[in-house]
């Protein structure tokens, strides 16, 4: 049995939720998300905290076996996000590299001939801290991390000046460059 399916999930002050067939949909003060489970799974609430367990316990039922600390670890994970929320840190690094705020969009220059603009979905705030330094937040963990990975692909670090976008808890491992005579 999975050790992370059997963890209660702790339902934090001004959140609720409603469990209707297979969904269940959280709304706190953040926002509002939801998540489909697979069948073969029941909620009760005990004090304070939502566990979750499997209608049986066959352990011929791979399916749900495999799916069952999922499912806890999404719906925390939604539980978490309408009442606190996440975020990710950037880090610009390069000589002439910036960003800069403009509305809910940043322009970022990357040393390409042109600034490239990325537009912010709904649901996700990109703040711009200083030039070189921003940060993505949101209700959604899996959108939040989406949003910062599409950032950084604009222009992933490489590894023998360090240049380009990288997480601000990240390590550039630095190769040597051309050996001399």
């Amino acid at each position: 049995m999975s050790r992370i399916g059997k963890k209660p999930i702790s339902i934090p002050e001004k959140v609720t939720y409603e469990i209707s067939g297979n969904k269940i949909t959280v709304k706190g003060p953040r926002g509002e998300d939801c998540c489909e489970f697979c069948d073969g799974l029941v909620f009760k609430e005990e004090d304070g905290a939502l566990c979750i367990t499997k209608a049986s316990d066959r352990q011929d039922d791979k399916d749900l076996n495999a799916k069952y600390g999922l499912f806890r670890s999404l719906i925390s994970n939604i539980f978490i996000g309408v009442s606190t929320g996440f975020e990710k840190k950037l880090e610009i690094n390069g000589v002439g590299y910036r960003v800069q705020q403009q509305g809910n969009d940043i322009q970022l220059n990357l040393g390409f001939s042109h600034p490239v603009i990325f537009k912010a979905p709904a649901g996700i705030k990109i703040e711009v801290v200083d030039q070189t330094h921003l940060t993505i937040s949101g209700f959604n963990k899996q959108q939040v991390g989406q949003v910062a990975a599409n950032i950084r692909e604009l222009r992933a670090p490489e590894p023998y000046k360090g240049k380009g976008i990288k997480y601000s808890t990240e390590i550039i491992r630095r190769k040597a460059g051309k050996a001399g005579k």
